[in-house]
């Protein structure tokens, strides 16, 4: 049995669970491809932003130059915290500082959630693929036992066929989860690192700014 049997043939909940497999199996696939293309632009994006931060004469320089450099527009944000100011009465009662610290504790929040985008699909997929098609092994081969038991036939060539055809749907399973585990520890593990840049990276735009130096 390929997988467009299992996709065609069968009874409904075969086809069913052939189908969730199949559909695990995109969305990892779709949100592998794009998260390793966004944490290398973002890796590449960030390092020059760094460094135009510490080569441009002032702040209007450095946000043409990060509105430039940042093609995913990511980090521009960050900068854009260091000039905004805070509304409303309560908020505009805080000290400038404190009011910077905030924007860019918000700013910061987003780009890491852009940057985290589709890690708990990859975990979900990865720790539940498995378990769905072992409960598709399960129902094939009770199917196919029942088929039997109703046609009084137990010889080994009969069981073996059917139980085997069933199996199938195990190994599906962890086809569907093993390179979504993979990719999210090595996405992870490139993420975190990222996060630490640009946890430095904020750091250096709050003692930068104009607002952290006033009295």
């Amino acid at each position: 049995m390929n997988a467009l049997d299992l996709l065609t043939q069968g009874d409904a909940v075969t086809r069913l669970v052939a189908w969730v497999l199949l559909t695990m199996s995109v969305i990892a696939w779709m949100v592998i491809l794009y998260k390793t293309v966004l944490l290398h632009v973002a890796q590449r994006d960030l390092a020059a932003c760094k460094d135009s931060l510490m080569l441009a004469h002032d702040w209007r320089e450095l946000h043409t130059q990060w509105t430039a450099l940042d093609a995913w527009q990511l980090f521009v944000g960050l900068l854009h915290a260091t000039q905004t100011k805070a509304s409303g009465a309560l908020a505009a009662s805080a000290s400038a500082e404190d009011q910077l610290t905030r924007q860019l504790r918000d700013a910061l929040y987003r780009v890491r959630a852009r940057l985290q985008f589709g890690q708990d699909a990859l975990a979900t997929i990865g720790a539940t693929a498995p378990f769905v098609g072992l409960l598709g092994t399960v129902w094939g081969i009770f199917h196919a036992l029942s088929q039997l038991a109703g046609a009084g036939q137990y010889t080994l060539d009969k069981v073996a066929q059917p139980v085997g055809e069933a199996l199938v749907m195990t190994a599906a399973g962890l086809a569907v989860a093993i390179p979504a585990v993979m990719a999210y520890n090595l996405l992870g593990r490139r993420l975190t690192r990222l996060e630490t840049e640009l946890q430095a990276l904020v750091f250096d735009l709050r003692s930068l700014s104009p607002a952290s130096n006033k009295v």
